[in-house]
């Protein structure tokens, strides 16, 4: 007689839930990342005052007198709340209030000067008095504002070698440029500037040349409408800043620079004629 096989038979108890609690823990974090985005969307929208008088509360939230050292930012906390006086704090901190007025300026200038640029670019396509001149016509963001520079070339010049008498075509190209940069109240610097061969002429020399240049463009733009009071700064700087390091006597070097200033290199042109230093 053959021997019956034994079967053994196992049986596993499964937990109907078992696996579930990932699904709790993304919906933990599901919950918190639409609070975070809240939050962020929140304080996009809020002012620089309004989040100084968050920060405030966040850091003296007692409604006490006497708890917290200093009152919570929120007058619908009573006699915890805060005063309606200024506080004097002695000068260690800054108002927010002048910090966005200085943002805003800024802000402002910059805009102002990238509106002008684009003004600049589409009337050299547009207008024959400069279109028609365009190879002596540099313009670029430097970091004192927008700067306008126009050059020599070998076949046409702004003045005759070694005079400071403008060209007619000079004069009305200046004229031109003029009613463009007499649209903002923005301050302007005008410099002149030379290449590097000397002149022959007893006396005068390099520097004499490119100060009176720069004086007959600053002439030309009040002849053709421009304040003079947006005159911020006439000077000559001879050879000294070639546009080409690498060709001092190259045509291009003789220049007039026609530069509309920013906030910034306005107050650090005031300040150093008053010997005063800017900090940043």
């Amino acid at each position: 007689m053959s021997e019956q096989p034994i079967v053994i038979k196992r049986i596993f108890k499964v937990d109907g839930h078992h696996g579930g609690s990932w699904k709790v823990a993304f919906a933990d974090f599901a919950t918190a990342m639409m609070a975070f985005f809240l939050l962020m969307w929140i304080m996009g929208q809020t002012t620089e005052e309004q989040k100084g008088a968050i920060s405030e509360f966040f850091n003296n939230p007692s409604a006490v007198p006497g708890t917290s050292s200093i009152p919570p930012a929120a007058a619908s906390f009573g006699d915890g709340g805060p005063s309606n006086a200024m506080i004097d704090l002695g000068g260690s901190m800054e108002l927010p209030r002048a910090d966005n007025a200085e943002l805003d300026a800024a802000e402002t200038n910059r805009a102002m000067l990238k509106d002008l640029r684009q003004e600049l670019m589409q009337a050299m396509e547009e207008q024959s008095g400069l279109a028609d001149y365009t190879d002596h016509i540099l313009i670029d963001i430097s970091p004192e504002g927008l700067r306008i520079q126009i050059v020599d070339q070998e076949r046409l010049s702004m003045f005759p070698l070694g005079s400071a008498s403008l060209e007619p075509f000079a004069r009305h190209l200046i004229g031109q440029l003029a009613g463009i940069l007499g649209k903002d109240d923005l301050l302007i610097s005008i410099s002149g500037h030379t290449d590097s061969l000397p002149l022959v002429r007893a006396g005068y020399s390099n520097w004499e040349l490119s100060t009176d240049r720069a004086n007959a463009a600053r002439r030309a733009l009040v002849e053709a409408g421009l304040d003079e009071a947006r005159l911020g700064r006439v000077v000559g700087l001879g050879s000294t800043v070639p546009l080409l390091d690498e060709d001092p006597a190259h045509a291009v070097n003789r220049r007039i620079s026609i530069l509309v200033m920013n906030q910034e290199a306005i107050d650090s042109m005031r300040a150093a004629a008053r010997g005063l230093v800017v900090s940043k």
